[in-house]
């Protein structure tokens, strides 16, 4: 895709935890063979259970760890093993807004020191061209030029989100990284941040990589939707598409468990068996075979491929499914 910001491509990351105090040390596959494309201006998001590698994936696209393989390429650069000294100039265009706003933002620093760290640590702008700067990016995120000289705790939750997202636009990005940015804030608050971040993409041409476990919230911002399960990427494709048309079971399962607002309307529930797989010792074969209701004895042996789905950018990694 020639307009593609970011491409990641068979992205994994594992990591070592002790087994015990003499044991030998196991690897937790917490990533597995990601890969997806977010064309520029456009959101893409990750949605999941718990544990099922979200974050972690956002972190690797964000360096803040590094992949153990894989590539990711960001606006033609390809930055997965590049070392720390060579990342700077790629921060300034990968951002992120971290889901909790209360620990996300340094408590002994005042507002106009948080949102303007980027600068310092980016540009040889002066004192006051700095702080001319943060006063901007904060009227446009809803706040006040007043609110610069407070600290983190004299604000609510959904100020704070602001002052986060303040912080990740000063630089500009091309990129921003959403992780549950809005989990942690009230119901009401949640849809002044969504579309907050909607009216800034419009107005910056911002490409977001939104990482959430809410499909409402998922369905509300996004273009293009990846559902993973257990490290993997299970379905991927259009918003619309995975909504009106899912092919995955474990996507229809998520889909099912959205709430009606109507008393009048039901939806068949899918209630799926058993817990999530540990990522330490994934199962053989199809990741979801120990929950799916319709598993064959092919998804226990063997890995599915990914297959087309019934849109041409529409992707599914299931034995079942054939077109």
């Amino acid at each position: 895709m020639s307009n593609a910001l970011l491409k990641v491509t068979n992205l994994k990351k594992s990591f070592s935890i002790p087994n015990g105090m003499f044991g030998k040390k196991k690897s937790l596959k917490a990533v597995h063979d990601v890969s997806f494309i977010i064309p520029e201006g456009k959101t893409f998001s990750l949605v999941g259970e718990s544990g099922c590698g979200k974050s972690t994936t956002g972190r690797l696209i964000s360096r803040l760890i590094q992949p153990s393989e894989g590539e990711i390429w960001i606006d033609g650069e390809e930055i997965s093993q590049k070392k720390e000294a060579h990342l700077k100039a790629i921060r300034k265009k990968v951002q992120m807004i971290f889901q909790d706003p209360y620990a996300s933002l340094n408590p002994r620093m005042k507002v106009r020191d948080i949102v303007g760290e980027p600068l310092v640590i980016h540009t040889n702008l002066t004192k006051a061209e700095r702080n001319k700067q943060v006063s901007e990016m904060l009227e446009v995120v809803g706040l006040s030029e007043y609110h610069a000289d407070r600290y983190a705790h004299e604000f609510s939750g959904g100020q704070r989100q602001r002052i986060g997202i303040a912080r990740a636009l000063i630089m500009k990005p091309k990129l921003i990284i959403a992780d549950e940015p809005v989990s942690a804030l009230d119901v009401s608050i949640q849809s002044q941040i969504l579309n907050l971040l909607k009216d800034l993409q419009r107005e910056f041409h911002l490409t977001y990589l939104f990482i959430s476990h809410d499909l409402s919230v998922v369905e509300h911002i996004s273009d293009h939707i990846g559902v993973m399960y257990l490290g993997t990427i299970v379905e991927t494709g259009p918003k619309e598409v995975i909504f009106s048309n899912p092919q995955h079971p474990y996507t229809k399962a998520l889909l099912s468990s959205i709430p009606i607002p109507d008393p009048r309307l039901r939806r068949e529930r899918i209630i799926l068996q058993g817990d999530l797989p540990s990522p330490v010792n994934p199962p053989t074969g199809c990741r979801f075979h120990t929950r799916c209701p319709v598993a064959t004895d092919i998804c226990k042996v063997t890995e599915p491929p990914v297959k087309p789905g019934v849109t041409p950018d529409h992707f599914v990694a299931c034995h079942l499914v054939d077109y």
